[in-house]
């Protein structure tokens, strides 16, 4: 059995095109994650992926996942309520001062407050001055990332939200497969 899956690609060319939402309050704070932890990686990625569908990492080794974090001009930017991860922003640099936002989201139990919007208005800025943080590196020229179908209802709104703004449409088959969730039974939203 198929699914059919629309992806949008969406781009930034400029850091005033960045229309940043506003802070949920002093209980969220971002961080940014300086120690590569494959452990605390995969965690944020099957905490927040598991209910759409995210699995092209669920099978990396640990070696695939230390490598993907030690790149040069990769960062986690992690969101914590109240001392608790609430969701993450992975930058990675490419070339010609290019940034891609490879992964962005929440944990279901903290979607719906306040704090995704927040999350990609910081994770975007620091796209934006990742630059600054490793010598020898281009200024960012373009912010880019990509959304689809499977992703949460409400992604694409915040991206546009946020001054993203659609270069590419592309629609394909792809199998369906159970979702997988951080454990079975977890929280579904």
């Amino acid at each position: 059995m198929s699914i059919t899956v629309t992806t949008w690609s969406l781009e930034q060319t400029s850091p005033g095109d960045l229309l940043p939402a506003a802070s949920p309050g002093e209980h969220v704070r971002v961080t940014r994650a300086e120690v590569s932890s494959p452990e605390f990686s995969r965690f944020l990625y099957a905490s927040v992926g598991g209910d759409i569908r995210w699995t092209d990492r669920l099978g990396w080794t640990y070696a695939q996942w230390e490598e993907a974090l030690s790149a040069r001009g990769t960062e986690t930017w992690v969101a914590y309520e109240k001392g608790t991860p609430a969701g993450y922003v992975e930058l990675q640099a490419q070339d010609e001062g290019v940034v891609e936002i490879v992964y962005f989201g929440l944990i279901p139990g903290f979607r719906g407050r306040r704090i995704g919007g927040h999350l990609l208005s910081y994770g975007t800025s620091r796209a934006w001055d990742l630059a600054d943080r490793w010598p020898g590196r281009a200024p960012t020229k373009r912010v880019w990332l990509h959304t689809c179908t499977k992703d949460g209802e409400h992604a694409m709104d915040n991206y546009l939200r946020r001054g993203f703004k659609l270069f590419d449409t592309k629609v394909e088959e792809e199998p369906d497969v159970a979702t997988p969730g951080p454990w079975p039974g977890a929280h579904t939203g």
